[in-house]
């Protein structure tokens, strides 16, 4: 009984020893077996992305909200739809694309395989120790939610006077193509990733990026009808449902920690568990400080707080946070979210000068304030040079190739429903289903 006593003290002062001599990574790392931080890790991708996938409903219910009771199911059948597209669309092409490996590119670093389709991990996957620090699958299953919710950001500003198969046909191309070889520049390590451009989540790479295509569309799709007078005034289309618009944000706030926490692509030592949590912290306090930025510029500037401006302003502080929300102080992360407050509600109303019709903010939210946060890497990790560059190249690129799909739709099809259509809704015309079937149309 002694004997074995004395074993175990001996083990316990031995462990001690080891310990204090360890730093918190080595700790970690040699607590940690490789199959725990396999498992972890394919862990955070899989609860990340299904978080991110959750936003799918955010963006619905907010763009059901925002938009006039007549035209809220057809919004509702192209979430659904645009996001199913992106499953198959990622699968077939996207994935592959996006991550061609070193010895994949077709043009190095800029354009990867085309006709590649996407594998997962064997069942029960045999040869471990061949393969990296996550499952395949897991990667796939999260990298795809980004991809879907590129489309979404195009869905609610060219909404109300879209043909819906124009609509799912350009999703095809940008979800498959237009996306995907935008984010292996960077994600991919292609040509953004060498110069040291820095994008953690995707402000300009998933958000800028929808804006960009959301823009195109939206200067060839023109305005709803009677929203800019001739005499240059602006007619109000206030959207149906408040507490609906409201739901949405607050599902995109919760998605929001999945998309920027996932990010952090590691759960298996104590430092990437304290970046993830580093990373929640400010991702919240960022969307804290947009909302709370724009309520108060609203009361001075109109004398009455605009919700919609609200929703919005928090959106657009996390949009800033996302292209680095671990590095930022808590106080930096809410300063950053708050400048995306202000920038929305100073660029929605010059849109609607410029009669640019964007029906939910979204070239505001994700495009503006996207560049500003991918800009703002540049104040805690130096780099303006690679940021410009970067986010401009992203921009333009996918901006003009959706600018030519657009037009070239118009011109074979036409994207745009007939004058009676849209004064009629598009639930009627497209779908001949109605949201309220209880209630008269608005």
């Amino acid at each position: 009984m002694f004997k074995s006593l004395k074993i175990l003290i001996t083990t316990i002062i031995a462990c001690t020893l080891t310990a204090k001599a360890l730093s918190a990574e080595e700790l970690s790392s040699e607590l940690v077996s490789n199959h725990t931080v396999f498992i972890l890790n394919t862990l955070l991708f899989l609860i990340g992305g299904f978080l991110v996938m959750w936003m799918a409903a955010g963006f619905a219910m907010l763009e059901a909200g925002l938009v006039r009771s007549k035209n809220v199911t057809t919004q509702l059948t192209k979430n659904v739809a645009l996001f199913s597209i992106a499953a198959i669309a990622y699968y077939l092409v996207g994935y592959n694309l996006m991550y061609p490996g070193e010895d994949g590119w077709w043009l190095s670093g800029y354009l990867g395989p085309i006709l590649s389709i996407a594998t997962l991990d064997p069942v029960g996957l045999k040869g471990f120790d061949e393969l990296g620090g996550y499952s395949t699958g897991s990667d796939f299953f999260f990298q795809l939610m980004f991809c879907a919710t590129t489309a979404s950001i195009v869905s609610g500003t060219i909404a109300e006077r879209m043909k819906l198969w124009p609509f799912l046909i350009f999703t095809i191309l940008l979800t498959a193509f237009l996306y995907p070889i935008a984010a292996s520049w960077q994600w991919g390590e292609g040509w953004l990733y060498k110069i040291g451009f820095k994008d953690f989540a995707g402000s300009t790479l998933v958000h800028a990026a929808g804006a960009s295509a959301a823009l195109a569309g939206a200067i060839i799709l023109g305005p709803r009808l009677g929203k800019y007078k001739e005499n240059g005034t602006i007619t109000p289309m206030p959207g149906s449902n408040m507490p609906l618009a409201t739901l949405g944000t607050f599902i995109l706030w919760l998605g929001w920690f999945g998309f920027n926490g996932g990010s952090q692509l590691a759960l298996g030592t104590i430092g990437d568990a304290a970046d993830v949590s580093r990373i929640f912290t400010n991702t919240n306090t960022a969307a804290a400080g947009g909302a709370l930025a724009a309520l108060i510029l609203t009361q001075i500037m109109y004398k009455k707080i605009d919700l919609t401006m609200v929703l919005n302003g928090a959106l657009a502080g996390l949009v800033s946070i996302t292209a680095e929300p671990l590095a930022p102080s808590i106080g930096g992360a809410t300063l950053i979210g708050a400048i995306g407050g202000v920038i929305v509600v100073f660029t929605v109303p010059l849109l609607d000068k410029l009669k640019i019709d964007d029906v939910v903010g979204a070239i505001s939210v994700h495009g503006v304030a996207g560049i500003w946060g991918t800009l703002a890497v540049a104040f805690s990790n130096g780099g303006l040079g690679a940021q410009i560059i970067g986010t401009a190249s992203i921009c333009i690129f996918v901006f003009l190739l959706s600018l030519l799909i657009w037009y070239a739709l118009d011109t074979i099809m036409g994207i745009r429903v007939s004058e009676e259509d849209e004064l009629n809704g598009l639930d009627s015309s497209e779908l001949g289903m109605d949201a309220y079937p209880d209630f008269s149309k608005s």
